[in-house]
């Protein structure tokens, strides 16, 4: 069930960017809203009920990790193609993603998974920034404000009718930007813990 939920996600994902690519619509931009909310509020379902009914595996482990890794592309190269946010921001993702994802598969030829029980983290912070649930659950939440707060900002209609709050693009220009911040910090101890399955690759 738990990888079910996680590949319902990818698709969730894939409808909610077609909507934002079709001609700009209330009805399309309120419901690729919707969609993204729902998919970024099943990324923790899918770790509970994994962890609930004792269905923790390796594989969902990496569908854990490549649901997030698709709905994070997908975001940040549909807003920068729309002309939503800068391409440096999809750019310094998708290196990142690249780079810690390559030195986690090592880990993994070697028995070791991303997180939790079993993971290549040995390191107290290491662990804590990349899989305590503060820095977990506060890196889903962030991007699933700044992704929702870029589609609102967006949207001529729903903007409109929020014209007279606070400059709702600001908000979702600095959630954007704490977004790739809090990225490339949880990216960091992969690559000083990775060394060691590097040198006994070498070996």
């Amino acid at each position: 069930m738990a990888n079910i939920i996680s590949i319902f996600r990818i698709f969730l994902v894939f409808i909610a960017i077609s909507l934002l690519m079709l001609k700009p619509s209330n009805i399309a931009y309120l419901s690729a809203l919707i969609l993204t909310i729902l998919a970024f509020s099943l990324d923790g379902l899918d770790g509970y009920i994994a962890r609930k009914f004792n269905e923790t595996s390796k594989l969902g482990a990496v569908l854990d990790i490549m649901g997030d890794r698709i709905a994070e592309y997908a975001y940040w190269i549909v807003f920068s193609c729309l002309g939503f946010i800068p391409v440096v921001f999809p750019l310094i993702a998708i290196t990142r993603g690249v780079v810690t994802d390559s030195l986690r598969s090592v880990a993994l030829e070697q028995g070791y998974i991303p997180f939790g029980k079993g993971s290549m983290l040995n390191d107290k912070v290491s662990q804590w920034i990349c899989g305590s649930k503060f820095m977990k659950i506060g890196y889903a939440v962030v991007k699933a404000l700044a992704f929702s707060l870029i589609i609102i900002a967006n949207s001529p209609i729903i903007y409109n009718s929020l014209k007279y709050c606070w400059h709702v693009s600001v908000v979702a220009n600095v959630l954007s930007e704490i977004a790739i911040l809090v990225c490339v910090i949880r990216g960091i101890p992969v690559l000083f813990e990775s060394r060691r399955f590097l040198n006994k690759g070498t070996d």
